[in-house]
């Protein structure tokens, strides 16, 4: 009996193992706009936009495999070369595709991403080839790219997600890639050991829904518009009052949890990494209490050569 529960189990691991490398090797390629793409796979969205001069591509997902896959997509819409790689923050689902794109590839993303990526996910980055394709153009506030014709504009509005987060605004395309300042349609991770904030995500949108655009890419989640957007940041104040609420109330995190009136989030999914992360109400919300009550220690940031 032994012996077959073990024949069992490795029959599971083998068939686990094969169904993780089969979902790992598809990315799913949906046309935004004319030259404008979504590349969906294990991680987070992939934004590529195909100029006459080059591809631009944001975020690069979890596996170098994936950035290896990226590039055959691209190839496929242009042979162009890649010009410019953003990354819109430093979770290994949107940056650990970067090592399958050429050494000297132009690496786009805010300071304190780069500073993240060095030393919360130092061994990744410590040798070649993800040391050479670590961000090598750095900004503060907001960077113009123009490559083909195209204007690219890369902004840092302000904390959510993390403290370094940028979106990217195709400005001819009237097409937004926001990174993970917007899960649409589940609950947001929210790293508040990175500098997150559920208390000023709210007015970090206000700044993005400031800007000139019709179409928005989420970091998870489909392709929607500006009314999208606009209803996730109807969650993302109901979350940061739920916060608040619980400081002036002086509730435990179980009541709060229980008792938060949040229901802007109706329809939304779990996401889940087994073992690792499930994002749900539960934890969103734990995350909002433990901001507004000073429950998190966050991570000081070590200077960062540019």
């Amino acid at each position: 009996m032994l012996r077959h529960g073990l024949t069992v189990f490795l029959a599971l691991v083998v068939i686990g193992g094969a169904l993780l490398a089969w979902r790992v090797g598809r990315i799913d390629v949906q046309a935004v706009s004319p030259g404008l793409y979504l590349l969906t796979g294990v991680g987070g969205n992939v934004t590529v936009l195909i100029t006459d001069a080059g591809a631009v591509v944001v975020d690069s997902m979890t596996f170098v495999r994936q950035g290896r896959i990226i590039e055959e997509r691209v190839h496929a819409l242009t042979p162009k070369p890649v010009l410019a790689l953003l990354n819109t923050h430093y979770h290994v689902d949107h940056t650990h595709g970067n090592p399958a794109f050429p050494p000297g590839t132009q690496v786009v993303s805010t300071l304190p991403t780069l500073q993240h990526l060095r030393s919360l996910d130092a061994d990744f980055w410590s040798e070649p080839p993800a040391r050479d394709l670590l961000p090598n153009k750095i900004f503060q506030r907001s960077l113009d790219l123009r490559i083909g014709g195209k204007t690219i504009r890369a902004l840092h509005l302000g904390r959510g997600h993390t403290d370094g987060d940028l979106v990217v605004l195709f400005v001819e395309d009237r097409v937004l890639a926001t990174g993970d300042l917007f899960f649409n349609g589940h609950w947001p991770n929210i790293d508040l050991e990175a500098g997150a904030s559920v208390r000023e995500w709210p007015t970090t949108l206000e700044r993005v829904l400031a800007l000139d655009f019709d179409r928005v890419i989420p970091g998870h989640g489909p392709v929607t518009d500006r009314a999208g957007l606009k209803a996730f940041q109807n969650f993302m104040r109901q979350l940061a009052a739920a916060g608040e609420r619980a400081v002036r109330e002086g509730w435990s995190l179980e009541q709060t949890q229980r008792d938060a009136e949040i229901d802007a989030d109706a329809g939304y999914e779990v996401m889940s990494i087994p073992f690792v992360m499930k994002l749900d109400r539960a934890f969103v919300v734990r995350r909002a209490w433990e901001e507004a009550t000073n429950k998190v220690e966050r991570i000081a940031l070590p200077e960062a050569s540019q």
